[in-house]
């Protein structure tokens, strides 16, 4: 009778766990099939929402970042600094950073390339023609951005050169009026405008920020590419560490660039017999040649 009993209670056993498997193998196999159901009908979802998606994030963003991952292993170490110097020297354009500037050399090579490729293809040039021209597609379109920077920047440092000389005389005027050099930079800043006046306001922010008025008008130099004003920042930086009046070398630093200024002038009025030298022999003496010898040389004609 026990051996009975202990039978049927291991029967027992046996088949309430057999059915607890099994459920729990029936509970795994309905999640797994509700999983599927659900991933059957969230990917037309997924898929569509993809799709819809603008193509600027779908084409452009991928394509930005790998023209940059390559912009940025093409320019080397150091890229950072000297690309953030060129955007300092033309003013810092709006929308250009670092990584729109390594971003659009990259991209600039491939439209330059697949240009030239383009009317390589028009023209049908030999060989070593096309393959110099393909070469110089490359090398225009990855420098291009470089050039538009370097253009903005001379047509700055011009502007910067212009302004120089009155603003110089305003600061003169304004220290001698019994001003501080820092609030005759701000009346500076205050009444002129473009790309000086926008250099004095930095100026002035740093110095509030805390940064010395030495350390300042360094960076200020460091920013601008025109000599007389880096001149200038040398004799206040060093007016400031010796305790000159700033009024005297203010009125000596006026006159000088006054000079510069003469003296650049003269220079460029130099330039213009030599200048105009090619469109003079290329342009108008052509014109003077029909006109002048035109009826004689129809009149030889007529009498031959």
């Amino acid at each position: 009778m026990p051996l009975l009993l202990g039978a049927l209670l291991l029967a027992v056993s046996v088949l309430l766990l057999t059915l607890a498997l099994g459920e729990s193998r029936d509970a795994r196999g309905v999640a797994r099939s509700l999983e599927l159901a659900r991933g059957s009908t969230a990917t037309p979802e997924l898929l569509v929402a993809e799709a819809q998606a603008p193509f600027a994030d779908r084409v452009l963003a991928p394509l930005r970042g790998r023209a940059l991952g390559l912009g940025r292993r093409l320019a080397g170490q150091g890229a950072a600094d000297r690309v953030r110097h060129r955007l300092d020297l033309a003013g810092n354009p709006a929308g250009w950073t670092i990584d729109r500037y390594l971003t659009a050399t990259v991209l600039g090579a491939a439209v330059g390339l697949v240009g030239a490729g383009l009317l390589g293809l028009l023209l049908e040039p030999a060989t070593p023609i096309l393959v110099l021209l393909v070469a110089a597609g490359l090398v225009v379109g990855y420098f291009a951005p470089r050039l538009y920077l370097y253009q903005l920047s001379y047509d700055r440092s011009e502007r910067i050169r212009r302004a120089l000389p009155d603003a110089i005389d305003l600061l003169t005027i304004s220290v001698e009026a019994g001003l501080g050099f820092d609030a005759a930079v701000q009346q500076v800043a205050q009444h002129t405008d473009g790309p000086l006046a926008d250099e004095l306001s930095r100026v002035l922010r740093e110095m509030q920020l805390g940064q010395s008025r030495s350390a300042a008008l360094r960076s200020l130099s460091a920013r601008t590419a025109v000599p007389e004003l880096r001149g200038f920042v040398g004799a206040m930086v060093q007016a400031d560490a010796l305790g000159i009046p700033i009024a005297q070398v203010l009125r000596v630093q006026s006159r000088e660039i006054r000079v510069k200024r003469r003296q650049r002038a003269e220079e460029r009025a130099q330039q213009v017999p030599v200048k105009i030298t090619i469109p003079l022999i290329f342009c108008i003496l052509p014109c003077l040649f029909v006109v002048v010898l035109g009826p004689a040389v129809l009149n030889i004609m007529d009498t031959f």
